[in-house]
């Protein structure tokens, strides 16, 4: 047995990869990339020259734009929906980091499309932009995906943002293959991206907002209750109800992302003990796991929970009410 491997862990990891709880911000989501979609696709139909359109999508980490876009992408590419051409359009995926120019994206770029180009290659910028667009074309690849957009803004100069936003816009109104673009990223993208009015004007804004208290109880609710079935650990009484939703919300800093993400943790931990129900000691147990601090000291146990645990720092709490604890 290999001691790396926790079987209930993994087992528990597996099964729900692939789950997608759907909130309703998922069905606006689904809705607007088909309108976008389908102009772009009529236009291609149209033959004349057109801009393609984007989704911008903002909100805190955690809040769960990364997982609630990618799984819009994979949907997208599952339907196979056929281009003029009788390729299957196709959204690709690339995540970006600060390290990135323009050039360097451009590598990127063309990876997430699975045309390898070295580091060592002597190819422009402008060359390496326009294998992308050509490969792009060749594969029916009609966006991309770019997630955590506000790496490649922060910390470079002006005049470097600016160019990179510039060239963003042109990515949108190529006169060949037109792509359409997908921002996922905090709140900061959007004030990099409303610095180019054509190109924010391109696009359709979301923003994830947090958990609130007590209009989303029932939500959470369901979210606990959906995945305790799916993962077969019924859900104790003792969860079922407004003081549990309260603490759940407060462990995950007010963000869906990180509230599924306990949620979880927490049948993962119920799988190993062979529990045969979902109580409260297993959200204990993910909170204690993920930050090692007392299990007297989690939202899940502390009667002051509610000002120990700060909205603006997930999975930390008040260093002064720390020390009052020892």
């Amino acid at each position: 047995m290999n001691p790396f491997i926790i079987p209930e862990i993994r087992d528990t990891a597996a099964h729900f990869s692939r789950q997608h709880y759907q909130f309703e911000r998922s069905n606006k989501l689904q809705t607007a990339l088909a309108e976008i979609f389908s102009r772009h696709l009529g236009n291609l139909q149209g033959g004349g020259r057109f801009e393609a359109e984007g989704l911008l999508v903002t909100g805190k980490s955690g809040s769960g734009k990364s997982t609630e876009v990618g799984h819009l992408v994979t949907k997208f590419n599952d339907s196979k929906a056929m281009l003029p051409s009788g390729v299957p359009a196709r959204i690709a995926s690339c995540l970006l980091d600060g390290k990135s120019g323009w050039k360097g994206l451009g590598r990127k770029t063309a990876k997430a499309l699975e045309y390898h180009i070295a580091d060592s290659s002597r190819s422009t910028q402008d060359r390496i932009w326009e294998k992308v667009i050509i490969q792009a074309k060749f594969q029916g690849v009609v966006g991309i995906h770019y997630d955590e957009v506000q790496h490649i803004f922060r910390k470079k100069p002006e005049a470097d943002v600016i160019a990179t936003i510039d060239s963003f816009k042109s990515l949108i109104k190529n006169q060949d293959w037109p792509l359409m673009l997908i921002f996922t990223g905090v709140d900061e993208l959007g004030g990099y991206i409303q610095s180019e009015p054509q190109l924010f004007d391109l696009m359709t804004k979301f923003h994830f907002d947090d958990i609130a208290l007590p209009d989303d109880l029932q939500t959470i609710h369901e979210i606990v209750g959906s995945y305790a079935i799916n993962g077969k650990v019924p859900v104790s009484p003792d969860l079922a109800g407004e003081d549990f939703y309260q603490r759940l919300s407060s462990a995950a800093a007010f963000r869906w992302g990180l509230l599924i993400r306990i949620t979880l943790d927490a049948i993962g931990s119920a799988c190993v003990k062979r529990a045969t129900s979902l109580d409260r000691e297993h959200f204990i147990d993910a909170w204690v796991n993920k930050t090692q601090m007392p299990r007297f000291v989690t939202p899940f146990t502390h009667d002051s929970y509610e000002t120990m645990f700060r909205r603006d720092n997930p999975f930390l709490k008040s260093i002064d009410s720390y020390q009052n604890e020892r």
